[in-house]
């Protein structure tokens, strides 16, 4: 856990025992106790980390990926610019937050890897950019992309009749976070499209044009059904969506590593130590207890 979370953990855990405390202390005449003004800075302040506990978990799953970085960032502000009755005493606290997260995320929005993965993830697409101009130059990336794609397929195929986009009822949101994420959603609406040619700068129109798979989909269960319609698209899907949202399953994967192989087991080949992780870290696919 790093230090925030930690801090975190120890504040719910006080609070979970407050009443036990008070009687405690009232039991024992102990000299020192908290006031209500200090049980309710405690209060406050869990409230505001709770937020960052649940964007934390997020994108350190194994199954995040680069796309989930500025939709979470997109939340993350919104949460620390909202001001609320629950603000006693951490109103700095909140702005302090805030212009960290502006300051060390000012740019994510023009990183093509992070714009471009936003784009081609049907859950996201361009509903998370908080600035035009870098809403127009990540597409003008995809598009780029896509053109890149087209030039590379060896034979074009006679285009298929797509299948209509079916719509399925947005799923309700977990947890706070999940609420502010699909509250963003809401609010940005596409324009309808309605074109029929496949170039680059279609493909792309016609795609964002339509509605966002609901929060809790695969996406890349989305690419393989609409691989015909976009087929250059679900190239640059492929490729962008692959890429982890954080280093924190890498790390996972080296205490893997760490508990196969140690000072009384030093004697495995490279091959059967990438067999042992490959296993470890992928039983649960082929196995369920």
């Amino acid at each position: 856990h790093v230090r925030w979370n930690s801090s975190l953990s120890m504040l719910q855990s006080i609070l979970e025992q407050k009443r036990a405390l008070s009687i405690y202390t009232a039991d024992h005449n102990l000299p020192a106790t908290l006031t209500a003004s200090q049980w309710t800075l405690m209060e406050n302040t869990a409230e505001v980390l709770v937020p960052l506990e649940e964007l934390t978990r997020e994108v350190s799953k194994e199954t995040a990926t680069a796309a989930d970085v500025i939709p979470a960032i997109s939340a993350l502000r919104r949460v620390l610019s909202r001001e609320d009755t629950t603000d006693q005493g951490v109103r700095t606290m909140k702005r302090t937050l805030l212009e960290a997260v502006e300051t060390r995320f000012a740019e994510v929005e023009k990183e093509p890897l992070y714009s471009i993965a936003t784009l081609v993830d049907p859950r996201y697409k361009d509903r998370y950019f908080t600035k035009s101009d870098h809403l127009r130059f990540a597409k003008d990336s995809l598009i780029q992309e896509v053109m890149k794609m087209e030039e590379n397929r060896v034979a074009s195929e006679e285009p298929e009749a797509a299948e209509p986009v079916s719509k399925a009822p947005r799923q309700g949101a977990g947890s706070s976070l999940g609420s502010i994420l699909d509250e963003i959603l809401e609010e940005r609406q596409p324009e309808a499209q309605s074109v029929s040619t496949t170039s680059a700068d279609v493909q792309v129109r016609i795609y964002l044009s339509e509605q966002t798979i609901p929060r809790k989909s695969n996406p890349l269960d989305y690419w393989k059904t609409h691989a015909t319609q976009f087929p250059s698209l679900a190239a640059v899907a492929t490729k962008f969506l692959c890429a982890p949202c954080t280093s924190v399953d890498s790390e996972r994967l080296f205490s893997a590593v760490s508990n196969i192989l140690d000072e009384n087991r030093n004697r495995l080949s490279p091959d059967k130590l990438e067999m042992l992780i490959f296993l470890k870290k992928n039983m649960h696919f082929i196995w369920e207890p």
